[in-house]
């Protein structure tokens, strides 16, 4: 049954990450185990010979800063064009999947001829709940009345490290690829092995934006256009701290990095916050977020969010 309204508000009593001992890695000792037990997707050997440094430990999260939330020294990429200093030799563009993209399932049913899907890992970024999603009141999966429409973006957040996936797209799929993620920050990072050795390509990775840059840069200072988007679902503000994740689509992404092995797992449970930036995944799935993990998609739907 779903919970109520006001159940599904974070708990006051739920810890903050700040009052939790720091962990010695970000990762489990699982890691030493050799791949096929983990059932991980290891990226291809690098083709030249680098030194691996082992990750370090993680801080709990810290508060937002302006500038770093910004893009910090990661370089922002505006157009098409921009996309071209990113390219990998053969002209392919490494993708960073965090959220859907997690199931290579998913991906593939937005990029068909993807390539060299495998699991990586991003410094200096987090995970957090705080975008409204059209697309959630486009399938009837949103819940205004629980602002349970929240989708995943990432931001910069000093000292923090997510577990992802990458994977590589042709040239002539990067327009389609810029009006998908048309509200979000596109940012050229640079993933690493599970082993820490920071892949050879940048790849690009779609970060949080702010509503008034949106506004002007994407919409073009165009209400027509913003509504067309936004509007008519009664969305007035895109990114925002009080909503709670999509139901459907948070058992599908919780599923999706699952089905990758326990490192990528653990880290999304416990490197995962809702717009507080305090409550992780885990602790949102135990307490207001009970159940969720137990609700089947509608059967229209049943693939895409399957996990």
């Amino acid at each position: 049954m779903r919970a109520t309204a006001s159940a599904l508000a974070a708990p006051s009593a739920v810890r903050s990450r700040s009052n939790v001992p720091k962990r010695a890695t970000i990762l489990p000792p699982a890691l030493s185990v050799p791949g096929a037990r983990l059932r991980l997707r290891r990226p291809p050997e690098p083709t030249t010979t680098r030194r691996s440094r082992p990750m370090p430990p993680t801080s709990p999260p810290s508060a937002m800063d302006a500038s770093a939330t910004y893009g910090g020294s990661f370089p922002e990429l505006t157009c098409p064009a921009d996309f071209a200093a990113v390219a990998a030799p053969g002209g392919r563009f490494s993708i960073v999947g965090f959220g859907s993209l997690l199931s290579e399932r998913s991906a593939r049913s937005t990029f068909p001829d993807l390539e060299g899907f495998r699991v990586a890992a991003l410094r200096g970024f987090r995970r957090v709940f705080a975008h409204a999603a059209p697309i959630f009141f486009e399938r009837g999966i949103a819940i205004e009345s629980t602002k349970e429409f929240s989708s995943l973006s990432v931001e910069r957040c000093e000292g923090e490290l997510i577990v992802v996936t990458v994977f590589e797209i042709k040239e002539e799929e990067v327009p389609a690829f810029i009006e998908r993620e048309h509200e979000f920050r596109f940012l050229a990072v640079v993933p690493e092995g599970l082993d820490g050795v920071p892949f050879t390509n940048r790849a690009v990775v779609c970060a949080r934006y702010s509503d008034e840059e949106y506004f002007q840069e994407r919409c073009q200072g165009s209400k027509e256009i913003y509504n067309q988007r936004y509007g008519r679902y009664n969305i007035d503000k895109i990114w925002r701290d009080d909503i709670l994740p999509c139901r459907l689509y948070l058992r599908h992404c919780v599923l999706a990095a699952k089905n990758l092995g326990e490192p990528a797992y653990s880290n999304f449970l416990d490197h995962t916050y809702l717009g507080d930036r305090k409550t992780t995944i885990r602790e949102y799935l135990a307490t207001a977020g009970a159940g969720i993990m137990e609700e089947d998609p509608p059967e229209s739907l049943r693939s895409r969010y399957g996990g």
